[in-house]
């Protein structure tokens, strides 16, 4: 389980992607988010395509280990382009049976929200494999400060968010040690239906909650020993500064952005 799970995780390295401001790839991300749902049709996708490729390639990440993040979403990208395919509107009927109704104008939407949810998987992957959990704190700590000015609490949420997201791939590695250790015990999680299958995980809650409470009170347990007390005063190891590649990617993903605009417009 924890091998098909990219989103959360961190690998270490020295890459250009690697070295990018934190600030400047959370933005880029943003931007690249709005980019996808800008798309309008398969040229938009070809180029969001070749974008992520390059940049898995330029942080050495290997396009199938970026592709496993997909495998636990399986089922709901099916069920989006099932959802799509015969709940679309449309005259253009591709086949009828019964009630049942498939057009081709459906079957543009499903290859369409498909890809598109393939693609912000994708994206936000390569944000968390490539920016440490401390790195992605500080980027959006800074990127919030300026609502200080109202009494936002900028460097709680920035830490809230990426405990939360930290704890994704920390809770799937403990999710399968107990159904490692309930298997060698003769759980069988494997056989049956769904239903079945769905009623052989109900075990696994308790003490999964149980886990999952404990590593919280360790960890807070070890921020307290630290005198940890909020972003009050706080100083950096590493101090963030932008650098010419971070002016390049700008300028790339401003390029993307253009031309998936000018693709819209032309369509």
């Amino acid at each position: 389980m924890m091998q098909n799970i990219t989103l959360g995780q961190y690998l270490p390295g020295d890459s250009s992607i690697h070295r990018l401001d934190p600030r400047n790839k959370t933005l880029l991300t943003l931007a690249y988010i709005i980019g996808v749902f800008l798309v309008k049709g398969f040229v938009g996708y070809a180029l969001t395509a070749a974008l992520v490729y390059v940049c898995a390639r330029m942080a050495r990440i290997p396009p199938r280990y970026l592709a496993r993040g997909l495998k636990p979403l399986r089922v709901i990208i099916l069920f989006t382009a099932i959802y799509n395919l015969f709940m679309s509107g449309g005259e253009d009927v591709m086949f009828q049976v019964w009630f049942i109704r498939a057009t081709w104008s459906g079957l543009s939407g499903a290859v369409f929200y498909s890809l598109r949810l393939v693609f912000l998987v994708l994206g936000t992957s390569l944000l968390t494999l490539t920016t440490s959990p401390i790195a992605l704190t500080d980027a959006l700590e800074r990127l919030l400060s300026p609502l200080r000015a109202v009494k936002f609490p900028a460097h709680e949420l920035a830490m809230m968010m990426t405990i939360a997201l930290r704890m994704i791939p920390t809770l799937l590695e403990e999710t399968d040690k107990i159904m490692k250790a309930q298997s060698a015990r003769g759980a069988d999680f494997e056989s049956g239906n769904l239903l079945r299958r769905a009623k052989a995980m109900v075990p696994l809650l308790v003490p999964l909650f149980v886990s999952a409470f404990r590593r919280a009170g360790d960890l807070a347990m070890a921020m307290e020993a630290r005198c940890y007390h909020g972003g009050e005063g706080r100083t950096r190891m590493r101090v963030m500064r932008l650098t010419a590649a971070d002016l390049i990617a700008a300028g790339v993903m401003t390029a993307y952005i253009a031309l998936i605009v000018l693709e819209g417009i032309l369509l």
